[in-house]
């Protein structure tokens, strides 16, 4: 060969060396570009140290319990150190074999899959761990196939930052920490939870291979919609862990024909619950909890952010004053309760004309409820905002469709137009329930409804916030009836009347400042003409005491008084006040009687302790407001008073029918065509409101025997005390009320007070009033 081809030969030897290599030059220049930001920017070695996403608040109860969580993603972080060894095992067999030998790129697996991509011969995925990491921590979803390959190369990048900034096991536990699980399950923590109701530390090994399994397409092997799938995926792992040699092939043997899940009905409760961020226990309670936590939120700079501290990422840990054990009783004592008295209420309501509201109602006002109803419902609203007309909407609510509707048998599918839906909801009675610690403040149960995926309304509190401050609201809550009562008497009480006063049970009349004279009747013609005590006269609630009462201090001297011991509802200083014709909530009620049973002196409720930030730092502790409203031996005689309605009133049920023999105190209420049902009573150091009625007042029981307050609300608060006492592990008193000391001497005798009372009357010439009791 001349030299003049041998030099033409080697001149072209460097352009066929670039272009064998082109691949691999292209492939390092892109890798350089990405890492120096010239494609977009990376994130900063600082989020690497720190990358923050999303985590649930956690709520917490007295005892310790995890009542629920607020997020955007239901997420909550652990350490390494809680994960087991098997899930480790299962993770690594599964998704990166060389985890431990390699630095963020497997090159072994990103080999073969570019030779599977050239031959066609796809063989597993080449991505680690690490760059799974990357992944799930700084991308959204690409919008194109280019921008998926430019964002695959900035992965290899910040895959080999993490290796760099954290070790082996912490990116395993930032990975199982972000992965999603499907579900509203974003972490291992909260899929644990979710799929099989327990920590991840107690995951068993078929457990965690199911999770794992789960982490390459959550939506394909979910184990409600492809449980074979779901199955079969975790059988893959459970392989892929004795191919590694973490496991014999007998141990998979022995669980790969086992099920996934045992109880469906369970996991599908878990499930529905964790779309609200609720657990087991006390749904109304968040629900209410998270808008005093909004408004703190709002008040309260986030150090790490620089902005308002957020509740559903921050990962803030509250700290509440529920106790999971008295929640627990509160809830089972309302549904006990509640589905026996719903089940008479439908027996006496079937086949009545204009079911389930009452007979006094024309078909008119019977169908305005109705699309009331109607107008607030969800439904209405989306069409609404849709464009839908008035036409168009009615003709949607009269067709018939597929439904799940609540009934205390369980959820039931059935077909239904969604008029006739509204309609069958109106016939359910609701309950609100709350119980306190007079003496701290604290909420120790709230049950805010019989079922908040069907019923969301909150009975307890049931206020609106102002738009501006975001404060509550005074007002909301049903009429109070009798249980307003002993503010009236308390007045008197503070008068330095006795309890043991004889006063006449016979119609009063209030003119002063009205149009026509007020003459109110008794609901029952317990000893009428004849003389009774303050106390005979509260604990048979006869209206005739409370009109006189009123008539002796005047509205004003009451609703002073009723300000005094926490109510804020709105309440008209007029002589009908004193029957308990003011809507105040379940909330202010039961407050304002923990004034009586904490010897004056007024303590606003509590819903939480302490805040926390996601490291456990203090963020905010919370001390109730204390104010002494009233002398404590003026509480002690109101108490006496309320005493006298369990020992021989309109509770007396609690003593022969639920057999209570601690000293208790309390008061019925029953509104205008038995509406609304109270209880609220209380012990030394707890005291508990009750109220049932229907979410509309044209519903109700048409006889006082069933629509009464001992009938409606006080079996609540029974078959609840009644748990709470027989739990050894709760301290709750089961003594007297302390007496103040400055009535050591005084007895609730009234035997000598009223035998001189009947002199000092005889004498002065009273010959018409009828003593005998």
């Amino acid at each position: 060969m001349s030299k003049e081809n041998k030099s033409k030969k080697f001149r072209f030897l460097p352009w066929v060396w670039v272009l064998l290599h082109a691949p691999l030059l292209a492939f390092y220049l892109v890798l350089l570009l990405s890492g120096s930001g010239a494609l977009g920017s990376l994130p900063s070695f600082e989020e690497l140290e720190d990358p923050r996403f999303n985590l649930a608040s956690v709520i917490y109860s007295s005892d310790g319990e995890v009542l629920g969580k607020y997020y955007i993603e239901n997420r909550v972080n652990v350490d390494y150190r809680a994960l087991p060894v098997h899930l480790i095992d299962a993770l690594i067999s599964t998704e990166d074999e060389r985890f431990y030998s390699h630095s963020g790129i497997d090159a072994e697996a990103l080999g073969r899959v570019i030779k599977g991509v050239l031959t066609g011969n796809r063989k597993g995925g080449g991505s680690t761990i690490t760059q799974q990491l990357a992944k799930l921590l700084f991308h959204e979803k690409p919008s194109g196939m280019a921008e998926r390959v430019l964002q695959k190369f900035k992965e290899w990048v910040i895959a080999i930052k993490l290796e760099k900034s954290y070790t082996k096991t912490e990116i395993l536990a930032l990975y199982l920490n972000r992965a999603d699980f499907g579900r509203q399950a974003f972490g291992i923590q909260s899929a644990a939870r979710i799929y099989f109701d327990k920590s991840v530390h107690d995951l068993s090994l078929s457990e965690a291979a199911t999770l794992v399994g789960m982490l390459k397409a959550p939506g394909n092997y979910d184990p409600i919609n492809h449980p074979e799938a779901n199955q079969s995926r975790r059988n893959v792992v459970l392989g892929q862990m004795v191919k590694n040699k973490k496991i014999e092939r007998t141990t998979q043997d022995s669980i790969a024909d086992l099920p996934v899940i045992t109880d469906y009905s369970k996991l599908r409760e878990r499930i529905r619950k964790s779309v609200y961020g609720q657990g087991e226990l006390a749904p109304y309670f968040l629900n209410e909890l998270r808008k005093d936590l909004d408004l703190w939120c709002d008040q309260h700079i986030n150090p790490a952010t620089g902005k308002p501290f957020d509740v559903y990422r921050d990962g803030l840990r509250i700290h509440t004053t529920i106790d999971a054990r008295m929640q627990r009783y509160a809830e089972k004592a309302m549904k006990e309760h509640m589905q026996e008295l719903q089940a008479s209420f439908f027996k006496r309501k079937k086949g009545k004309k204009n079911a389930p509201f009452s007979y006094r109602l024309s078909e008119k006002q019977r169908e305005d409820i109705i699309w009331q109803g109607i107008r607030r419902s969800d439904r209405y609203r989306i069409l609404k905002e849709q464009g839908k007309s008035e036409d168009q909407i009615k003709k949607v609510f009269d067709t018939p469709v597929e439904m799940t509707v609540f009934s205390w048998q369980g959820n039931r599918d059935t077909v239904m137009s969604p008029k006739d839906s509204v309609i069958y909801y109106k016939y359910f009675l609701q309950n609100g329930l709350m119980s306190l610690d007079p003496h701290t403040g604290h909420i120790k149960a709230w049950v805010g409804g019989i079922d908040i995926q069907h019923f969301k309304y909150d009975h307890v509190r049931a206020g609106k916030r102002n738009s501006e401050s975001n404060k509550i609201l005074p007002g909301g809550g049903r009429q109070v009836g009798s249980t307003f009562k002993p503010f009236v008497y308390a007045l008197a009480m503070e008068e330095g009347v006795s309890p043991c006063k004889l006063v006449p049970n016979v119609r009063v009349c209030i003119e002063e400042g009205l149009e026509k004279p007020w003459c109110p009747d008794n609901s029952g013609d317990y000893k009428e003409g004849k003389m009774i005590t303050l106390r005979e006269a509260l604990a048979n609630s006869i209206n005739y005491v409370s009109a006189l009462l009123m008539k002796q201090y005047g509205p004003h001297a009451v609703v002073n008084m009723a300000r005094r011991v926490g109510i804020t509802a709105p309440l008209e200083p007029t002589p009908s006040l004193c029957l308990g014709t003011a809507d105040v909530s379940v909330y202010e009620m039961t407050s304002a009687f923990g004034t009586f049973f904490n010897q004056g002196m007024h303590v606003s409720p509590m819903m939480m302790t302490r805040i926390e930030d996601r490291n456990g730092n203090i963020l905010a502790e919370f001390s109730p407001e204390r104010k002494e409203v009233m002398s404590a031996e003026s509480a002690w005689l109101t108490v006496q008073l309320l005493k006298g309605v369990v020992l021989s009133g309109t509770a007396i049920r609690l003593r022969y029918k639920y057999k209570f023999t601690e000293p208790i105190a309390g008061k019925t209420g029953t509104t205008q065509n038995n509406s609304d049902g109270w209880f609220i009573g209380g012990t030394p150091d707890l005291v508990t409101g009750v109220w049932t009625g229907a979410e509309d007042r044209s519903v109700h029981f048409y006889s006082t025997a069933l629509g009464q307050g001992a009938n409606m609300a006080l079996p609540v608060w029974a078959l609840y005390m009644r748990q709470v006492y027989d739990d050894p592990s709760i301290t709750i008193s089961r003594g007297d009320f302390p007496k103040p000391e400055s009535m050591a001497d005084i007895s609730m005798d009234c035997s000598q007070e009223l035998k001189e009372q009947r002199e000092a009357m005889q004498q002065g010439g009273t010959q018409n009033i009828n003593f005998d009791q």
